[in-house]
């Protein structure tokens, strides 16, 4: 039993690393998405002040 938690231990470091990378890369595709949807916005701001 004591093989299952030394092998256990070995791989929570892995976990952590492996969990860390996932929310950096999630969030910095959320940013992406926020910015690009705002950006879009004010380009149709522009083209509707630009009609007018």
């Amino acid at each position: 039993m004591s093989d299952f938690w030394a092998n256990l231990g070995a791989l929570v470091p892995s976990i952590g690393v492996l969990a860390l990378f996932g929310i950096v890369v999630r969030s910095m595709i959320q940013a992406d998405r926020k910015e690009r949807a705002q950006r879009l916005a004010q380009e149709q701001q522009l083209r509707r002040e630009s009609q007018q």
